[in-house]
């Protein structure tokens, strides 16, 4: 008897369908599109800010056409433009203005300097300058000026500073601290305090002569003796290292005790180191003779 021959059960997997194939397509082109998508954005930002910023940089649009300049009294705009490297048209947006403003400050008679930037085409530059208080004479070496922090700034010179009516101030020493000469000390202390009373009780101070064993002596201005002003102008007065303005004051009630008791006398100098123990030296103008007149 034959054998019947058994049916194949093996069937082959069914074709996938033609929109399966579209979606799985699509979604790998999605994916290279969005792989590439980053890189192709950061190129276009990057390319747009390069032309953007040659667009404003090159643009004359954007040319420095106005510097307002403030606060100068010494030092002239033109040293001020030639400082911040104005003197050409430049684009307003490639100015750096911190080095702009320490390029400023350099100049000696600039304490600090400060620059910024209004609409599109203006620089506004505000300068403060220094504030003199004094000359010192410092052996062996040139005479410097002083600001009123007593901070030395710069070499005197004596044709273009014009400060002719500072006091001037001797028997002092610049110091080396942290790198920076400096003036400091007990006595330099006093001499600040001094510079800084002066002109509050009204004795303008030709000289200043410091010493660190008696402090401060002084070559004011002769305003002790109405009756017979000095001939040079000038009463020197003995002040230590403290009490300045009281013993400034002292000293303008002892001239007017002498100009009412003594009119024929003219006082040269007084000594009061000890404001409780005032000597006064007084030049007889007829015998042109020095005494000492005490307790007074």
């Amino acid at each position: 008897m034959a054998k019947k021959s058994k049916e194949n059960r093996y069937k082959p997997d069914p074709a996938p369908e033609k929109g399966v194939r579209s979606a799985e397509n699509g979604n790998q082109v999605q994916r290279i599109f969005a792989f590439l998508a980053l890189p192709a954005l950061i190129l276009f930002l990057s390319l747009g800010a390069i032309l953007a910023h040659d667009l404003v940089t090159q643009s004359p649009l954007f040319l420095v056409k106005k510097i307002l300049i403030s606060g100068d009294q010494r030092v002239v705009k033109n040293e001020i433009l030639k400082l911040a490297a104005l003197e050409e048209p430049c684009n307003i947006f490639k100015v750096n203005l911190n080095i702009m403003e320490k390029q400023i400050a350099s100049h000696p008679w600039i304490a600090r300097a400060s620059v910024r930037r209004s609409l599109f085409s203006t620089l506004i530059i505000r300068v403060d300058e220094e504030t003199p208080l004094a000359i010192v004479n410092v052996e062996n070496m040139a005479r410097i000026l002083i600001n009123t922090q007593g901070r030395p700034f710069k070499e005197y010179d004596p044709e273009t500073d014009q400060v002719e009516s500072l006091p001037v101030i001797s028997g002092v020493d610049l110091t080396l601290s942290n790198n920076v000469y400096r003036f400091e000390g007990k006595l330099f202390n006093s001499i600040m305090d001094f510079l800084k009373t002066s002109p509050l009780a009204g004795h303008p101070v030709i000289n200043l002569d410091g010493d660190e064993n008696t402090g401060i002596i002084i070559n004011a201005q002769d305003i002790y003796n109405k009756n017979h002003p000095r001939p040079d102008g000038v009463v020197r007065i003995k002040l230590g290292f403290d009490r300045f303005r009281e013993k400034l004051i002292k000293a303008k009630e002892i001239s007017t005790y002498i100009g009412k008791n003594y009119p024929d006398k003219t006082i040269s100098a007084m000594d009061l180191f000890d404001i409780e123990k005032v000597f006064i030296k007084i030049k007889d103008d007829d015998a042109l003779h020095i005494s000492m007149e005490k307790g007074v």
